[in-house]
């Protein structure tokens, strides 16, 4: 089994996001790329990305990095992100090279990742299949390399990272991740709700009031910030939060 062959094993068979997430991480340092950020919207409407607490984020940036990355709005001003939302494919960051092409607000992004080490590196946007849903990657090359460093580490190997990205993406879509949690009985009435069945029903099945049911649900919809019961289901079933099998009482060989 050839390395690449391994890896691409190892990842379709992580059953945790955290999991999958570190073997990412620790694969593309190895091509130069030290710290990652993931993002992915089903919510995206023309320039909005929806709620943030609906986003699945993941990254190794620092605190401090993230912190200010969001908590300052350079997100919505980066260039990079401006390029993923219109574009599909790899993309170096050497575009960003001409500040005639770039607005002030995105300048201003540029020289804060400037003052961050943020430098080289590349931007992976994947393949969307609805205009609301939309997923990218930015790959940051560790410090000391150049732009034309990463430009020939990609020449040699840009379509095996693509690749290795293109099946992180995938893979991400199929755990369960979000930043609103579920409690056990909560996801339990949303499955038989689900399922077709009424307040009623799902109290006889559960063997608890009519009005139990109904304070599931709603703690249910508060939780992940919608106003019907059929949106809670919807938006479950979105991140994976519906009929969830514990992985780690599956045997493996």
């Amino acid at each position: 089994m050839s390395d690449l062959v391994a890896h691409l094993d190892a990842l379709t068979n992580a059953s945790r996001v955290e999991e999958l997430w570190a073997l990412h991480c620790d694969r593309m340092a190895t091509y130069g790329f030290d710290r990652l950020i993931y993002g992915f919207t089903r919510y995206r409407s023309g320039a909005s990305l929806g709620d943030p607490q609906d986003w699945v984020l993941l990254t190794n940036h620092g605190d401090s990095y993230m912190d200010a990355f969001l908590g300052q709005g350079h997100l919505y001003n980066a260039p990079m992100i401006h390029w993923a939302l219109e574009n599909t494919g790899a993309c170096s960051w050497m575009r960003l090279r001409d500040p005639a092409q770039l607005t002030q607000a995105e300048r201003d992004v540029v020289a804060f990742n400037a003052s961050q080490n943020v430098t080289a590196g590349y931007t992976v946007s994947f393949l969307s299949v609805s205009e609301r849903i939309k997923g990218a990657i930015a790959l940051t090359a560790r410090p000391g390399l150049t732009q034309s460093d990463v430009d020939a580490v990609w020449a040699e190997h840009g379509s095996e990272i693509t690749i290795i990205n293109n099946v992180l993406h995938l893979k991400l879509q199929t755990l369960p991740y979000s930043q609103r949690h579920l409690t056990r009985r909560q996801r339990e009435v949303l499955q038989w709700v689900g399922d077709g069945k009424t307040n009623q029903d799902i109290a006889l099945l559960l063997d608890v009031s009519a009005a139990t049911v109904e304070k599931h649900l709603r703690l249910a919809r508060e939780a992940l910030d919608v106003e019907t019961t059929a949106q809670a289901v919807l938006k479950a079933a979105f991140y994976n939060q519906m009929f969830v099998i514990d992985t780690a009482q599956i045997p493996r060989n």
